[in-house]
């Protein structure tokens, strides 16, 4: 037992021990986070598992390979086949033979839309949430974010990039984030995910816009119009492109609409899911 909450269940999927949280009864719904640096699967859905579980969903989150509480040993090659890959074996493992809906979180939605293509008769629904998917000239933030280099100062000035409502932003939550990055090997595993020149890796992110226009699950999106990290043209792509879409852009927000508009996000996003 720990007190930490950023640690849940245990598993072995695809040959790595996986942490990931579950609450709730009913059909499953998959939860993918972001790649920020200390980054969990905790952090990324605190505010939302438990309300969106309560629509009588069995919400799972789960930290991906080389994030959280998820093992990255020595020499694991990072990809976002890899991730899929991992991701199958966690669905197999916790919903199998089941549908799923997937909730993915920018490198998260990447990850969600890569599976949908990949197992269109696993999938039921999607919620795209400033999603990467589709290449883009990366942003000045989204470059900052994947070349951070871990120190307090550098992890609140990232922090104050994430979010609009600069209220977010305080030392504890920097310090927490900071902390969760200097855990033996965390830092290592993430400067291996996101290596120079990093538009490569919105590139090797993304899947091909022929292959997004056949995903036949009905999918929500959400963006904050003042998101510095993915630009909202993106999900706009992402709208065009996917048959079953509905777009939601919220104003005097950034990149954390699960966190700054969390009531909104829970109540739109628990009604279509259940």
């Amino acid at each position: 037992m720990t007190d930490n909450p950023e640690i849940g269940h245990r598993i072995t999927a695809g040959g790595l021990g996986t942490n990931y949280h579950a609450l709730g009864t009913g059909r499953p719904v998959f939860f993918i986070h972001g790649s920020g640096p200390g980054v969990s699967a905790w952090a990324n859905w605190r505010l939302n598992l438990e309300p969106i579980a309560a629509r009588g969903l069995r919400c799972i989150a789960p930290d991906m390979a080389g994030f959280g509480y998820t093992d990255a040993p020595e020499g694991l090659r990072f990809s976002r086949d890899g991730w899929v890959e991992h991701f199958a074996a966690i669905v197999d493992a916790l919903a199998p033979d089941q549908s799923i809906s997937i909730v993915g979180n920018s490198f998260g939605g990447a990850i969600a839309l890569a599976y949908a293509i990949r197992f269109p008769e696993r999938v039921e629904k999607l919620v795209l949430m400033g999603a990467v998917g589709v290449d883009f000239p990366i942003t000045p933030g989204l470059d900052q974010a994947w070349g951070h280099k871990a120190s307090f100062e550098n992890m609140r000035r990232l922090m104050q990039v994430f979010a609009f409502n600069q209220d977010l932003v305080n030392d504890d939550l920097a310090e927490l984030r900071h902390r969760a990055s200097l855990r033996p090997g965390v830092m290592e595993a993430f400067s291996a995910m996101f290596p120079e020149p990093r538009q490569e890796a919105i590139r090797a992110l993304a899947s091909a816009e022929a292959d997004i226009a056949r995903v036949a699950a009905p999918t929500l999106i959400f963006h904050g119009r003042d998101d510095k990290v993915i630009p909202v043209e993106v999900s706009k792509r992402l709208f065009e492109l996917l048959p079953e879409a509905e777009l939601h852009l919220f104003r005097n927000c950034g990149h954390w609409t699960q966190i700054e508009k969390a009531q909104r996000f829970n109540e739109i996003t628990g009604a279509f899911l259940a």
